[in-house]
């Protein structure tokens, strides 16, 4: 079949035209390592975790005894609006035995895995260097004590776990902390940091506080 001079020109320029958002989908995928604002430390409560997916895994985070309140998901590069992910970076990925290192603030060490490809490679540091930060960010964070012991499944205002970490962790200010939910559940409290790991405003993006007045908090396993 002979194409007119039209139809070449058209297959031409959506040939152009694939090849520029290939180009950009291959760069938004490798975003440059270290360019960010500031840090978001997500804590997940485990037991609402493991209801809504861990248990399902048959993960060893969710055997009863563990004990785990407020386990840390991740560490995550932020921009005043939006993230990086999955950046190019230089540095090596980190062995099994420094994964599985964090296990006791992570709660296993498939998630320290992950988090690294996701967000850790935006850092710009290593992969030992990043781990050190995540665990030096959760340790200026105190639990709030009180969520230790929370024998039975509950049903409460998201605001009350903001206000607990509030009192518990008094330079911290309302627009420096948000706590989501999902499923009607408490999932993760959120607590922003800049990058020498200061309480720091989140930006419009992130600050998503859930408001139910119900939501199920589980009992700790």
């Amino acid at each position: 079949m002979v194409l007119g001079k039209g139809e070449v020109e058209m297959r031409r320029l959506w040939a152009a035209v694939t090849a520029i958002c290939l180009g950009t989908a291959a760069f938004a995928e490798g975003e440059r390592a270290g360019a960010f604002d500031y840090f978001v430390l997500s804590l997940g409560w485990s037991a609402n975790w493991c209801a809504l997916e861990g248990d399902d895994r048959q993960d060893p985070q969710c055997d009863d005894g563990r004990g785990l309140t407020w386990t840390v998901h991740g560490l995550w590069p932020q921009n005043e609006t939006g993230y990086p992910s999955y950046c190019r970076t230089g540095e090596g990925d980190p062995t099994r035995s420094a994964t599985a290192a964090m296990a006791d603030i992570m709660g296993g060490s498939g998630l320290a895995f992950y988090e690294w490809k996701k967000h850790g490679r935006c850092t710009g540091l290593s992969a030992t260097g990043y781990y050190g930060l995540m665990r030096k960010a959760y340790g200026t964070v105190v639990i709030p004590p009180v969520f230790a012991k929370v024998s039975k499944n509950l049903a409460l205002p998201a605001s009350v776990i903001e206000t607990a970490f509030l009192e518990s962790n008094p330079t911290l200010s309302a627009d420096q902390i948000t706590i989501t939910c999902a499923q009607g559940m408490i999932q993760e409290v959120r607590l922003c940091l800049t990058k020498d790991l200061q309480p720091r405003r989140c930006g419009d993006d992130v600050i998503k506080d859930c408001r139910l007045k119900d939501a199920e908090l589980n009992a700790v396993r």
